[in-house]
């Protein structure tokens, strides 16, 4: 807001210059008639300029043949508010089409909307944007909290608020909203309505000076096509990537639910039908908002459509362009060779570096050279006179699954279940830590049908018992000898889990 930036806008900005020029009066007043009352995006221009000469005529009823002169009628005045020192109307022609269209600048709406926000207004309401300011607060906080058990306790106190509200209303008190408080609200509904309509001409203007500065560049480019057509993609693809496309992506998909149609309908008429909100006379389109939300958002997505197909045949002029400049070329070094046909120059012409072939014969190669083999020593075997005890061979533990399986089967007759360290009491063991080895393998082969059949098994590996048996030292002196490990409990098949809980 300084002086320099302020007296740019003054000479430059459209809206500005809208508003000091001394026919704003007819601009805005049929503008916003013609474009913004009716959400009306496009307007030919025999449509547009019949309805300025009705406006013209009926305003020199009531001021004079002299009001608002101009040589060339209406197409004269809609001809000078396209003009570049103007910027109040988009003039443009359709593909396909010789006939002109208009439509309204963002920069003139917001000019009339600022115009709209100098009338007096009979009613001003506050509440309802301070609601609406906590109520953003509220869901920027929420959806940026990295805590889970911060949201989770939100979500609890909101949760017993709607318990308590609920409550209430089943007891009978429901407190309702007062007139004051829904002409407020229903103001700002209209407000923010009115916005979002203004909003979708400034995304479109953005598509359009992106598109604008893609054909500057392509016009302007002595680069490679390739390297161009990656930084055009890429600049395409930003503008849907960024914060203003993100944002009307979600916009349009949460509008284009036909259950949220539906919903915003049947809420309008609801509360349309308020005598609080029929004595403010809205306008006549807030019942059918939505649908003029719909129609300019997909207004917005022709618009990009057409940009892109434009875009399309900009490269494909730009790539015809380039082909034909390399055919011009080739034709002219033809034409210049066939010149010096007959008049060859004589001397040296060019000199060329390394005009020579590297020659190798076949023969000249290596040959192959195979490596070279181990030789073994070639000696007699002799066999020897040592007595060996062939017996050690033979020497080899092997626990019998099948017993020790039938000795927990046979445990399980008198109870529901057994725990290793119990087993072993009674059927202690005979083969020491290998037979222990092979119990705790019978304890973990849950997956092998044929190991455990019939019995399940739970390891406890919270709980350490201790596990003796009987044993002898190499000298053959008796011992005991002591394990620690998991609590092992052998249950039969089907009632692990009760017992667990048992």
């Amino acid at each position: 807001m300084n002086h320099a930036t302020l007296a740019t806008l003054r000479d430059r900005h459209p809206a500005w210059r809208l508003l000091a020029s001394p026919h704003a009066p007819l601009v805005a007043s049929f503008l916003h008639r013609v474009f913004v009352a009716p959400n009306v995006r496009v307007i030919n221009e025999a449509d547009l300029a019949e309805a300025l000469e009705d406006e013209l005529f009926a305003l020199r009823e009531q001021l004079g043949p002299d009001a608002y002169p101009n040589a060339k009628g209406a197409s004269g005045f809609l001809n000078d508010w396209c003009a570049p020192d103007k910027g109040w109307l988009r003039k443009f022609y359709k593909p396909g089409t010789d006939e002109a269209q208009f439509d309204l600048t963002p920069a003139t709406e917001k000019a009339i909307a600022w115009l709209l926000s100098l009338t007096e207004r009979p009613f001003v309401g506050t509440e309802s944007r301070l609601l609406t300011l906590f109520a953003l607060l509220e869901q920027i906080s929420a959806g940026t909290e990295a805590d889970p058990m911060k949201r989770v306790d939100d979500l609890r106190k909101k949760r017993d608020e709607i318990d308590a509200e609920m409550a209430r209303v089943l007891a009978g008190d429901a407190p309702l909203l007062d007139d004051t408080a829904v002409k407020d609200r229903f103001q700002q509904f209209q407000q923010l309505a009115r916005e979002l309509l203004a909003d979708f001409r400034e995304v479109e203007h953005n598509f359009r000076q992106l598109d604008r500065k893609v054909r500057e560049k392509i016009a302007l480019w002595e680069g490679a096509k390739g390297a161009l057509l990656d930084e055009i993609m890429g600049e395409r693809d930003a503008i849907g990537d960024s914060d203003q496309g993100r944002s009307f992506r979600a916009f349009w998909d949460f509008l284009m639910s036909s259950q949220r149609q539906e919903e915003l309908s049947r809420r309008l008429d609801q509360v349309l039908a308020l005598p609080a909100v029929a004595a403010l006379k809205p306008e006549p389109r807030t019942r059918r908002v939505h649908h003029d939300w719909l129609e300019a958002g997909e207004h917005a997505q022709r618009t990009v459509a057409q940009l892109s197909q434009q875009l399309r045949r900009f490269l494909d002029d730009r790539a015809f362009l380039e082909n034909r400049r390399i055919l011009d070329l080739l034709r002219g070094i033809e034409s210049k060779a066939l010149a010096l046909r007959g008049d060859a120059p004589n001397g040296v012409v060019m000199n060329l570096d390394a005009m020579n072939a590297d020659i190798e014969l076949p023969l000249e190669r290596p040959l192959f050279t195979p490596g070279m083999k181990s030789r073994l020593a070639d000696f007699a075997l002799v066999a020897g006179e040592e007595d060996i005890d062939t017996a050690r061979l033979f020497d080899q533990v092997v626990v019998d699954k099948a017993r020790l399986r039938s000795a927990i089967l046979s445990a399980l007759r008198r109870r529901s279940q057994i725990n290793l360290a119990e087993l072993l009491a009674d059927t202690p063991l005979q083969q020491g830590l290998a037979e222990l080895v092979a119990y705790l393998e019978l304890a973990h082969s849950g997956d092998d049908s044929t190991a455990l059949d019939g019995l399940d098994a739970l390891v406890d590996e919270a709980v350490e018992e201790p596990v003796h048996w009987p044993s002898c030292t190499a000298s053959g002196e008796p011992v005991i000898r002591q394990a620690r490990l998991p609590r092992v409990i052998f249950t039969r098949q089907g009632s692990a889990i009760r017992e667990k809980s048992t």
